[in-house]
């Protein structure tokens, strides 16, 4: 690999990624990159020669890592992107805030964040993904983003530029997410509090939120408007399919298919990413077998397998 810039953050080579991953498995990224602040960020993809791959990373929250790992420079974000503002409204979040930060900050202050409670992960992934909850969605809210494209510069991009559609958002090759502004409605303090905890206690008595999983598997194949908005949705759930395909508590090596939810795909104990991708993979071909429907993955899943 050709040399790579000198940047203020931490660079370091070989990168083992498994343990930045919700689900604890995956290879090393050739190099991880964690940026001191926005300017060694942008500074850094000014540098960096444009032919080696770029992959922002998040909390690792709705990610296979494979096992080869990942070639090029996996960054990602930290504690100097991680701020939280509100005025009026609007509430600015760096990528790297917590969902689940960013609804209670919004809360304190009276503003209506609470579909993003129980949403893992953090904001810089909840962009890109379009994430949404309760019938709400990112593209509900969402004002504008700031992001650094491979060039350096430091963009701002609006919802034309995004295009929201279901699970899923578009932004330049190469271009790492800094911090998103959304509106929000107004709403009761205690009220707001009241309702993210009824949510919380309804996730964990109906998903296993103490077990090593990333979060819902497949989409639901739901219908979605154009527009990325809740409007359009009827109610053919993702979690039922498996369920009719005979597929809960299917397992492969350290996989299986959730017996409390069978949309969770978990790392029972010793699971390899290879286990993980190939059990889903599985799944979706009975799922097609029984129903005529193919799932979509809602995990990311990134990388190259391992050689042989």
């Amino acid at each position: 690999m050709s040399d790579l810039p000198t940047p203020r953050g931490r660079l370091t080579s070989n990168r083992p990624l498994s343990d930045l991953t919700w689900l604890r498995v995956g290879g090393p990224a050739d190099w991880l990159f964690q940026p001191a602040d926005l300017d060694d960020l942008a500074a850094f993809l000014r540098d960096l020669d444009p032919a080696i791959p770029v992959f922002p990373m998040g909390v690792g929250s709705n990610l296979i890592v494979r096992d080869g790992g990942i070639r090029g420079v996996v960054i990602r974000l930290g504690r100097g992107f991680n701020a939280i503002t509100i005025e009026g409204p609007r509430v600015t979040a760096g990528a790297a805030a917590l969902d689940a930060h960013v609804a209670r900050r919004a809360a304190e202050g009276g503003l209506d964040l609470t579909f993003l409670r129980t949403i893992p992960g953090s904001i810089g992934g909840a962009v890109r993904m379009n994430a949404g909850c309760y019938g709400t969605y990112v593209a509900d809210v969402f004002v504008s983003a700031r992001a650094v494209l491979r060039s350096g510069e430091i963009v701002t991009l609006g919802p034309e530029d995004l295009d929201f559609r279901y699970r899923q958002a578009d932004l330049p090759d190469g271009a790492v997410l800094v911090d998103a502004t959304f509106e929000a409605p107004r709403g009761d303090p205690e009220r707001l509090a009241a309702r993210m905890q009824a949510q919380l206690e309804k996730r964990d008595a109906t998903q296993p939120t103490r077990d090593r999983t990333a979060g819902s598997t497949f989409r639901n194949p739901a219908g979605f408007s154009s527009t990325g908005r809740a409007d359009d949705v009827h109610d053919l759930k993702a979690w039922k399919l498996i369920d009719d395909a005979g597929m809960r508590g299917a397992r492969r090596g350290g996989a299986v298919m959730n017996e409390k939810h069978a949309n969770f795909l978990t790392n029972a104990g010793g699971a390899t990413a290879a286990d993980l991708e190939g059990l889903g993979e599985e799944v979706r071909k009975k799922v097609y077998d029984s129903s005529g429907i193919r799932l979509e993955w809602e995990i990311m899943r990134v990388g190259e397998p391992r050689a042989d």
